[in-house]
């Protein structure tokens, strides 16, 4: 049986609609009942997303207007469908916004990341009251909160296991010397990541006076103006002038995955982190791809073992990630959360309902 619901303090629930780049309307809503499996959930805070940003801009390939968005988020239960048995209504939950169907090809084989289920089916509709939760996230990718873990810092849960899926496939060491290029959330991210894991220097090179400060603030060793420095002669001068061992491209774009490849030394590794357009392509240099003995990763998306590296790591407090959040706003003001972070004025903004 469906556990009794939550007073929630508003009549109506509402929910933004991205109904056109640029163009978004707070609209109320009526949440479907949970069914078997499902949870109804009370967003206490949902976290701004460089997808987001993009999807906004001009649209994403996967989803059609108009539409539910947003995906990063944490909060309270409030109503359990039946067969629930983990959750119960009042319950502090953590939740990453995918999960993969476990039976198929590439869930055979631990490459969940790849299923049809995760990424293609990306729960959207955080930014609102309520969100209803699908059966397969409650069963996979669903947690109790700890009690003393902020909201802000429990909605970071799917960005974390992105980042751990990378590192995961590059297997950075505490010797190392890492450079990310992309002064975003994502590249904050990365470095935290790395430095909670010991990475003994990091650099971060990216562009826009506010995140490089906001670079050095967080904790990288190194920080590259690529507009105003030569990027390529600092990079070569890390690592006692080899050059960095790990170079993670957070940009997405073909200029920043060409200049990753670029940067690493002889017999390093190269993570393109960042998605790129469609349609678009890099010209490798195969002579130095081979003779240099260069490893590129393209790891995409996560799995649930990284979800739960993820979680373990923000339960037990093992970095300050939740540092990338320097905005907040209300549900209200999702618009301006939007027009904000296209300036450039916030790395991470809470969305607050």
């Amino acid at each position: 049986m469906s556990a009794a619901a939550l007073p929630l303090g508003r009549m109506r629930p509402r929910r933004a609609m991205l109904l056109a780049p640029g163009q978004i309307e707070l609209r109320d809503f009526a949440p479907p009942r949970p069914q078997p499996g499902e949870l109804l959930v009370q967003v206490r805070c949902a976290l701004s997303c460089g997808t987001d940003l993009k999807t906004w801009r001009r649209g994403h390939p996967l989803w059609k207007f108009p539409m539910a968005f947003g995906h990063e988020f944490a909060g309270v239960v409030v109503e359990t469908g039946a067969g629930v048995e983990a959750f119960r209504a009042g319950d502090e939950v953590m939740i990453a916004p995918t999960a993969p169907c476990g039976e198929c090809f590439y869930c055979r084989r631990g490459q969940e990341n790849l299923c049809d289920s995760a990424a293609p089916q990306l729960l959207h509709g955080a930014y609102a009251d309520l969100i209803l939760v699908p059966a397969r996230i409650v069963a996979r990718n669903t947690f109790l909160k700890p009690a003393e873990l902020p909201f802000e810092d429990a909605a970071l849960l799917e960005p974390i296991a992105c980042v751990l899926h990378a590192h995961a496939a590059a297997s950075p060491e505490r010797s190392e010397t890492a450079m990310i290029i992309g002064a975003g959330a994502f590249g904050m991210l990365h470095m935290i990541a790395l430095r909670a894991a010991g990475v003994r220097e990091i650099a971060v090179a990216g562009r826009g006076a506010a995140r490089l400060k906001w670079a050095a603030e967080l904790g990288a060793d190194h920080v590259i103006d690529v507009e105003r420095q030569d990027a390529a002669a600092a990079a070569a001068r890390l690592n006692h002038g080899f050059g960095p061992d790990l170079v993670i491209e957070c940009t997405g774009q073909v200029s920043g995955w060409a200049d990753a490849f670029a940067r690493v030394r002889r017999g390093g590794r190269v993570v393109f982190f960042g998605g790129c357009a469609p349609a678009t392509a890099l010209s490798v240099d195969t002579r130095r791809m081979h003779y240099d003995n260069l490893t590129l990763l393209a790891p995409f998306h996560y799995r649930p073992r990284d979800v739960r590296d993820a979680y373990q790591m923000l339960a037990r407090r093992a970095a300050n990630f939740a540092a990338v959040i320097n905005a907040r706003r209300s549900l209200a003001d999702l618009s301006e959360v939007f027009t904000m972070l296209e300036r450039g004025d916030a790395l991470k903004c809470a969305v607050i309902p």
